[in-house]
């Protein structure tokens, strides 16, 4: 589970680019019973999804020349110039510099070298994600990469990161990463690099969220009722939970996890 929203190089915003945010609020709202409030006629048609009155992610239309529909989660800086100064610097590049958004913040959007993208938040009056770790909220981020060491390196070299690599057998090696200081208990995510099978179909290196449900295979259910592609049916994580992964009807990946009690 997250543990590390408030400190610089956690996780503290996620928000859906989408085609059709109508259609992507109906869709998320039967999954996970979230409720749509815009965020005013000036941002766009940009928006915070809300379960029981607390923000656990937003959505906005597609606003990059040719991106496709996908989640992006946002990692807290305390000077998003600097981030982007580092991201440059370790090999990364730029999607959009540093922007201010009215008085929440400030933000920038960045692609590490092997391709996945991913964005920085630094905090004014909006300070994060007010709902984490909770049934219908995020409770865990993926990188699937190309190259794990050099994903590890580029993420520590940027953020600070500390990581610790668990082998899972046959040769994979899962990374658990967390923001610098806090040790095993300070975490956010985890790191996999993608192997050949996962090529051949078509993966590519990017970020996807986890959400937390009080019953897997029912929130599974629901997606693809509600037109979601399966792409790794529910199945038990020993030490984890049980967990899946669809895409959402316009491809943005997502998993869902009834994480583990024990």
């Amino acid at each position: 589970m997250l543990t590390s929203t408030q400190v610089p190089g956690g996780l503290n915003w996620l928000d859906l680019g989408t085609p059709d945010v109508d259609a992507a609020v109906a869709f998320y709202r039967r999954v996970f019973g979230w409720e749509f409030v815009s965020a005013g006629p000036e941002a766009g048609g940009y928006g915070f999804l809300r379960k029981e009155g607390r923000t656990v992610a937003a959505v906005g239309p597609l606003t990059e020349e040719g991106a496709g529909s996908a989640w992006t989660v946002y990692f807290r800086t305390v000077d998003a110039d600097a981030t982007a100064e580092a991201v440059e610097q370790a090999g990364g590049s730029v999607r959009f510099p540093p922007t201010e958004v009215f008085t929440a913040g400030r933000m920038a959007g960045f692609t590490d070298p092997a391709g996945a993208e991913f964005a920085v938040w630094e905090p004014r009056d909006t300070d994060g994600l007010e709902r984490v770790n909770e049934p219908g909220s995020v409770s865990w981020i993926e990188l699937y990469t190309t190259d794990g060491p050099a994903a590890k390196e580029f993420y520590g070299s940027v953020l600070s990161w500390e990581t610790r690599d668990m082998p899972m057998g046959g040769g994979v090696v899962y990374t658990i990463a967390g923001p610098a200081g806090g040790g095993e208990r300070t975490v956010h995510g985890g790191i996999l690099q993608l192997g050949p099978e996962h090529l051949d179909a078509g993966s590519t290196p990017e970020w996807h969220p986890y959400f937390e449900v009080q019953d897997c295979d029912a929130a599974l259910a629901r997606a693809a009722e509600a037109g979601a592609t399966v792409i790794i049916p529910a199945m038990d994580a020993p030490g984890v939970g049980r967990i899946a992964m669809v895409l959402d009807p316009f491809g943005a990946p997502f998993a869902v996890i009834t994480s583990a009690t024990d």
